[in-house]
């Protein structure tokens, strides 16, 4: 997909759905933008169309297809003793390419979805190529070792030095592995987990 493309993404759904609308650059582009349509008020979203909008943000946020995001909402739907919500939000989060996105090794999702289809991550030491496999507490994610070398991770340990890792991964940045030490919590204020299980329930 294109910058262009992204930008108009973005302008419909939010900045969060892609890295590169939230930078400098996209920010002087709505700016200019606001000043030429300075004046035109916004069309009311019907409820509908603000759950449609919102399962839109998630599937462009992970980079899902709109088949795995109804499969997670189902799975998340089976799970008895949890809230729907935190479930989906888990099933979301546990990801093998968000989870190396989360770690730092990639700036975007999509970049971490290549490195993980290219097998430069193992899970508990086995090579995988799948970027949706699901990973659990106790799980161990490390960069592969002959991909150590790639230009890809040179001087990542000096990189992530001020990253700032999420609680539930625990990472060792001298043998560039993570362990899953707990469940993700939903602490993502811009996706309305609520209103796509709305969508889904109709």
């Amino acid at each position: 997909m294109i910058l262009g493309a992204k930008y108009k993404m973005c302008r419909r759904l939010g900045s969060g759905v892609f890295e590169k609308c939230q930078t400098p650059k996209y920010l002087l582009s709505e700016a200019k933008k606001s000043k030429i349509g300075k004046g035109k008020r916004p069309k009311a979203l019907s409820g509908y169309g603000t759950q449609l909008i919102e399962k839109q943000k998630v599937r462009f946020s992970y980079g899902i297809s709109e088949r795995q995001l109804s499969n997670y909402v189902i799975q998340a739907n089976q799970v008895k003793g949890m809230p729907v919500i935190d479930k989906l939000y888990e099933e979301l989060e546990n990801r093998l390419d968000n989870v190396v996105y989360r770690l730092g090794f990639a700036h975007t999702r999509r970049f971490a979805r290549q490195l993980v289809s290219h097998g430069h991550f193992t899970v508990n030491g086995k090579k995988t190529t799948i970027p949706s496999q699901t990973v659990h507490i106790g799980d161990i994610v490390a960069v592969r070792e002959g991909s150590r070398k790639s230009p890809i991770f040179a001087d990542v340990v000096g990189k992530l030095k001020s990253y700032a890792w999420p609680k539930w991964l625990k990472f060792t940045p001298e043998s560039l592995q993570a362990e899953v030490v707990a469940k993700p919590k939903n602490e993502e204020s811009f996706l309305q987990l609520d209103t796509v299980l709305e969508f889904y329930s109709r």
